[in-house]
């Protein structure tokens, strides 16, 4: 039908982009809480932050590697931008918690946290659409 604007579909590369995205807030989201609770003196918490660490920095990785799977396949370079940010951040972050600089791990905790909130509601606001490649 002439005139009739489509809508983009979402594609499967997408729906795995964001199902990795959505499970990498929720298991960063976590970490605050295991955090606290460690402060209130529940020292076993530690143990537990420890482990979500290791969680949430191995879906960080698998995050990258769905991000440069949008790269190639719908040409978005942004996701995997992002991606590489967050990831770098979150790197710093976990090094820097298990060296015990807390000046540095609480404030890229508090803003690793952030920048996934801004991507989970990015990459579920509406569909990448494929860029076409240029001609050289």
């Amino acid at each position: 039908m002439a005139g009739s604007a489509i809508a983009p579909r979402t594609r499967p590369v997408e729906w795995a982009f964001r199902a990795v995205v959505s499970a990498h807030l929720v298991a960063i989201a976590g970490q605050p809480v295991f955090a606290g609770v460690y402060l209130t003196g529940d020292f076993d918490s530690l143990r537990w932050h420890a482990i979500g660490a290791d969680v949430v920095t191995s879906i960080g990785y698998l995050q990258m590697i769905t991000a440069i799977v949008v790269w190639v396949r719908l040409r978005q370079a942004g996701p995997f931008l992002v991606t590489a940010l967050v990831v770098a951040a979150e790197t710093v972050q976990y090094f820097a918690g298990l060296e015990g600089a807390l000046w540095l791990h609480i404030p890229l905790g508090v803003m690793t946290v952030a920048a996934l909130v801004v991507q989970f509601i990015a990459v579920w606001r509406r569909p990448l659409a494929r860029r076409e490649a240029r001609d050289a």
